[in-house]
């Protein structure tokens, strides 16, 4: 993992000053919704942009990645913290009659492409070293390890597969409850971070 260790942010500071600018992107509100969405969901890109509303429940709080999307080909939950619930009910009224959260700007049958979002984060002024889409991920894990958040919790939110085997037909809800919290303590972190004032 230390090779997209090095295309994330994990300082305190930079990540406060990153979701500053992700706030402040003035390019299509679709993709600023996915910038927004994709600290607070740390799924892998492909997984983000290829979203679609039939995997969400808002009343639940819940958003299910279907197993033939995923990586390992397992289905997947991710928590949906009240921060991205917000985002998604804010998307809703614009991309919500349609399969994708994110549609291609070409076609709506289609989702955005793959470069939308490092795109976005050059235009935000960040180089392909220093932040990508898949940064995010590593930018939670590296965080919430030192947060102290049970690691096997963590792995399981960032959809790792077990390497000896055994463990790997997991049950998809295992530390759901633990994730939950989880989720909702990180975005509550992310928020606390943006109002700091940077020194």
């Amino acid at each position: 993992s230390d090779v997209y260790k090095r295309q994330s942010l994990t300082e305190p500071k930079k990540i406060a000053e990153l979701l500053k600018a992700i706030d402040g992107y003035s390019g299509s509100y679709v993709t600023a919704c996915a910038l927004k969405l994709a600290p607070l969901v740390f799924v892998r890109p492909k997984e983000l942009r290829s979203a679609e509303w039939t995997e969400f429940d808002l009343e639940k709080a819940e958003w299910r990645i279907p197993a033939e999307k995923m990586k390992m080909r397992l289905l997947h939950i991710i928590p949906l913290s009240k921060q991205a619930l917000e985002i998604l009910n804010d998307l809703k009224p614009l991309t919500g009659l349609g399969k994708y959260l994110f549609p291609s700007i070409r076609s709506l049958s289609r989702p955005m492409s793959e470069n939308t979002i490092n795109g976005a984060l050059r235009r935000l002024g960040y180089t392909k070293e220093e932040m990508t889409g898949h940064g995010f991920r590593s930018m939670a894990s590296t965080i919430l390890n030192e947060q102290n958040w049970n690691r096997d919790a963590i792995e399981r939110q960032l959809a790792h597969s077990e390497r000896d085997g055994v463990r790997a037909a997991y049950n998809y809800a295992e530390y759901l409850p633990e994730r939950q919290r989880m989720m909702q303590s990180w975005a509550d972190y992310l928020d606390e971070l943006k109002s700091t004032q940077l020194i």
